[in-house]
C-alpha cells in the first residue's frame, strides 16, 4: 500500500504510515484475529449480507465482544469515505482486520474488537473471465488443521504465507494446501472445486478449508440452478483425475486452473459459472 494513502482505525482515518500497534498487540503476538476481504464496486459491497454474517460468526467462536456498528450504515459510509479518499472507489479490494488488542499473556480480559480498514484499487479486468489458466501444484510441508476454527479467516496465515513463498521460488499461481489426512484443503488465497465425472465438488468445511463467501455463494447458487453439487473429501488422487478445477474467492471470484504438477486442465464449468452467477453481482 502507497505511503501516501490512507486507513481507517477504529474509526478515525490516518495516512497509511501512522504507527498504529504497540509491541504488545495481541494480533501481532499471537494472531489473535480475524480478517474480512471484500469486493466494491461504485460504493456498493458485493455479497455484503454474507460478509456481515461471516464476520460475526468469526467474531463469536473467537469470544470477541460483538458490537453492533459492524452493522450500522455509519461503518458502511466508513468504508466508501475511505476507498474515496483513496480514489478506489470505482472497484476496490477492501479488508477489514480485526485484533484483540495489547496482552502480554495467552489469556485476557479485554475482548474488544479494534478494527483497521483498508483498500486497493482494482483493474476493471479484475470482473472478467481471465483466459490464462493458473499454474499451480500441492504443497505438503504446511498444513491446513481442520478443527473448530479452520473455517476462519485467522490473523494467522503462516501456512499460506509459505505456500505462497514455495510457489513463488516454483515460479507457480498458487499451491493446494493439504489437511492433516493428506487430503486437499484449499489454495493460499481462495477454496478449490473440482469438476468430476459431471459433479461439482468442493472441500467440506470439515477438511479444514475457510468458509468462504464466493464459495457459499458458488454452492448455493449451483444448487439452485439443479447442477449436482457435493461438499466432501477430496484426494491427491480425485486432483489428478478430475477434469477442471478452480480456485475462488471474494475479490476475483473464479479462476481457473490449467495446470497442478504435470496435470493439464481446460475450462467449462468455471466460465460458465462465472457468466451465469458472478456477472450479475457486478451491474
Amino acid at each position: 500500500m502507497s505511503p501516501e494513502g490512507f486507513l481507517n482505525y477504529n474509526g478515525k482515518i490516518y495516512k497509511n504510515d501512522k504507527l498504529l500497534i504497540s509491541p504488545d498487540n495481541r494480533s501481532f503476538r499471537y494472531g489473535d484475529g480475524c480478517f474480512e476481504t471484500m469486493k466494491m464496486i461504485d460504493g456498493k459491497i458485493i455479497l455484503e449480507s454474507y460478509h456481515l454474517e461471516r464476520l460475526f460468526t468469526s467474531l463469536q467462536a473467537l469470544q470477541f465482544d460483538k458490537p453492533n456498528y459492524f452493522i450500522t450504515d455509519d461503518f458502511k459510509e466508513q468504508i466508501v469515505e475511505l476507498a474515496t479518499k483513496n480514489k478506489h472507489k470505482k472497484m476496490a479490494r477492501i479488508r477489514i482486520t480485526i485484533s484483540r488488542g495489547d496482552g502480554v499473556a495467552y489469556a485476557t480480559e479485554d475482548h474488544h474488537p479494534n478494527y483497521l480498514v483498508q483498500t486497493w484499487d482494482l483493474n476493471s479486468s479484475n470482473n472478467k473471465f481471465s483466459k490464462e489458466g493458473l499454474t499451480a501444484d500441492i504443497y505438503a510441508d504446511a498444513r491446513k488443521v481442520s478443527d473448530k476454527y479452520s473455517h476462519i479467516k485467522s490473523n494467522n496465515c503462516l501456512n499460506y504465507a509459505l505456500g505462497s513463498l514455495w510457489a513463488n521460488e516454483k515460479n507457480l499461481n498458487d499451491v493446494l494446501l493439504l489437511n492433516p489426512y493428506d487430503r486437499i484443503a484449499e489454495g493460499t488465497v481462495g477454496n478449490v472445486f473440482i469438476v468430476q465425472k459431471g459433479v461439482l465438488k468442493t472441500p467440506a468445511l470439515s477438511e479444514g478449508c475457510i468458509n468462504g463467501v464466493m464459495r457459499r455463494f458458488i454452492l448455493k447458487s449451483a444448487r439452485e440452478d439443479g447442477m449436482n453439487v457435493e461438499e466432501t473429501q477430496i484426494s491427491i488422487e480425485d486432483i489428478s483425475k478430475a477434469s477442471e478445477v478452480f480456485l475462488t474467492n471474494a475479490v476475483y471470484g473464479i479462476r481457473w486452473v490449467k495446470s497442478i504438477g504435470k496435470t493439464q486442465y481446460k475450462t467449462q464449468v468455471a466460465s460458465m459459472l462465472h457468466e451465469k452467477f458472478l456477472v450479475p453481482l457486478f451491474v
